[in-house]
């Protein structure tokens, strides 16, 4: 009786529903959706079609949620049922790029996994906030085409003023706050062991792509000797014309009368894939084109500012990026 209770026990925990092995924590526009994309490749691997679940920064929660973005997890029971297709010869994971943000990612995961292997990829810092404003003007989290100026409002919008019509996530648009890394790297060295924790800087990852997934790989315990296809998506792009994105965004999220008519008449033609590539084809095209040249005296102005952090941020890992992102002549 007594082991046939134990196995009924075992078998019981086997369908408990399981969260993720690893969990890719970040930053934004710096490798991290390549990254993912290669990983999925990976027979031993298994990653959900829904990237950025977001669910375990819950002090990042949404003002409203976009419809383009699509339904998001928004209990603990939908957010494992993203690993329920994982087979048990497989590491479970997920990529939210906000976790490095996060002031309680790190503790959220350690709690549901304490066991979980934790990737982070680091990107020179005023590059970084570049990109990073340039997304947020595409997602229409921003609204001041000037970084400058952007990164002058913070304290006002911590106050909650000033802060665009359309921002779903205002807490996401204090960019100083993005690039303090030996506090973002240090939660999670205070959450898990070293050895759980995996560091990479988008300048190796840019340079050596492939031996950077082989190393992720090596990391996760699976076969680092596979074959994969190398991929490069999410380039950074500048909103032309903010009047036609936001129309093109109208009609994707079928906002208004005319927009629900159209698209609905579509949408009986064509399928949704094909619906996604118009209005991305149309995006880049019309509305969207190559990101602006980057304000030299803001950059220099910035790396002034962020000298101090990138020091403290080599000190913490050991390495030099004060060199190797060119702070040494700062």
């Amino acid at each position: 009786m007594d082991d046939l209770n134990g196995k009924e026990a075992a078998a019981g925990l086997c369908r408990l529903p399981r969260g993720p092995d690893f969990v890719l924590v970040g930053h934004a526009k710096s490798g991290t959706t390549a990254l993912y994309e290669m990983l999925r490749q990976h027979p031993e691997i298994f990653l959900p079609d829904l990237k950025e679940p977001q669910f375990l920064a819950s002090d990042l929660r949404w003002r409203f949620q976009p419809p383009i973005f699509g339904p998001h997890p928004s209990t603990l029971e939908e957010y494992l049922a993203l690993f329920a297709a994982a087979t048990p010869s497989q590491q479970a994971g997920e990529a939210t790029t906000l976790y490095l943000f996060s002031n309680t990612a790190a503790s959220s995961i350690a709690s549901l996994n304490p066991r979980a292997r934790i990737i982070a990829i680091f990107r020179e810092p005023t590059s970084f906030l570049r990109s990073l404003h340039l997304h947020f003007l595409r997602t229409h989290n921003e609204s001041e085409r000037s970084l400058a100026k952007a990164m002058e409002l913070e304290a006002e919008r911590r106050l909650g003023r000033h802060v665009p019509r359309r921002s779903f996530r205002p807490q996401q648009l204090r960019y100083s706050e993005y690039v303090r890394y030996t506090d973002q790297l240090g939660r999670y060295h205070a959450a898990f062991p070293t050895e759980q924790v995996l560091a990479l800087i988008y300048d190796d990852f840019r340079r050596a792509n492939e031996a950077t997934v082989r190393r992720v790989l090596k990391f996760l315990g699976v076969d680092d000797s596979v074959s994969f296809m190398l991929k490069e998506v999410n380039p950074s792009v500048a909103v032309r014309s903010q009047f036609l994105d936001d129309a093109i965004h109208r009609f994707s999220v079928g906002r208004g009368p005319f927009s629900r008519t159209v698209k609905e008449s579509i949408k009986a033609v064509t399928p949704q894939s094909g619906r996604r590539r118009l209005l991305h084809g149309v995006q880049s095209q019309v509305a969207r084109s190559s990101p602006p040249p980057p304000d030299d005296a803001l950059m220099a102005e910035l790396r002034v500012r962020l000298k101090p952090e990138v020091e403290r941020f080599s000190n913490y890992l050991g390495r030099d990026l004060v060199t190797l992102w060119g702070y040494n002549s700062v």
